[in-house]
């Protein structure tokens, strides 16, 4: 029986979040580049997106470009950025044809005015598609993330709309930078390292963490088969005991 077969299409994770990480390794690996890495990454990127769409996940995220980013070569930076702006011009229809809305976190503002116009656009284009939400991590980091959410929250009681007292747990989701996305149920990384790098640290506190060694520029359909396929083979209790399940 195939992997594709084995999955359960009944237990998906809701909400998938990949850290895509090995471009740079892979393309010194075959003597390139590491801008050649990123440029070979995107087509993972388009039979991830369109693999999750077909199979009936709802939420992705996908880790592009975190904060700590930044400190990185200014061309790799800049080729990057670039690369930004052509993937998403051409991956638009693929988006459209998927029914697939595009979001992005993080801090857009300090992205390049060419990729903020292009992001804008593709974000308005497909607005109204429902089929699944993809999320671009941009410019973000969780811990930001956090920090943003308590400045919001601590003008909301600065201001008296909010009560100290009456700060939950649904408070700070409220005040995220995409409240409305559930909570991670599944997070890949790829590349082989085991470390979350400070992506989504509020929403994957009870997710479950997948790593592979495959290098994100190899990653395929099958790749992604075997991990949720680990993820239905898991056990996910949130506090509880297997017998209260």
């Amino acid at each position: 029986m195939s992997e594709e077969l084995q999955i359960n299409t009944e237990q998906l994770p809701n909400h998938i979040a990949i850290i895509m990480d090995g471009n740079g390794r892979w393309a010194k690996s075959q003597g390139f580049k590491r801008v050649s890495g990123h440029k070979k990454g995107t087509k993972a990127v388009r039979e991830t997106v369109e693999t999750c769409a077909e199979i009936g996940v709802k939420n992705l995220t996908l880790f592009a470009f975190s904060t700590e980013n930044w400190k990185r070569p200014k061309l790799e930076v800049r080729t990057l950025m670039e690369l930004l702006v052509s993937s998403l011009k051409k991956e638009l229809k693929t988006m459209m044809d998927n029914d697939i809305k595009l979001t992005a976190i993080g801090k857009k503002d300090l992205l390049p005015s060419s990729v903020q116009r292009e992001l804008d656009e593709v974000i308005q284009k497909t607005a109204n598609n429902k089929r699944m939400n993809l999320v671009l991590a941009l410019s973000y980091g969780g811990r930001e993330e956090l920090v943003r959410a308590t400045k919001r929250i601590s003008e909301l009681v600065k201001s008296g709309k909010l009560k100290s007292s009456d700060i939950t747990e649904g408070t700070l989701q409220e005040n995220l930078y995409n409240q409305e996305l559930p909570n991670v149920d599944l997070m890949i990384r790829t590349g082989g390292e085991e470390r979350v790098s400070n992506f989504l640290l509020w929403q994957i506190a009870y997710a479950e963490l997948y790593f592979t060694k495959t290098l994100w520029p190899e990653f395929r359909k099958e790749h992604l088969h075997k991990a949720l396929i680990n993820y239905q083979n898991r056990e996910r209790r949130f506090g509880k005991i297997s017998e209260q399940l």
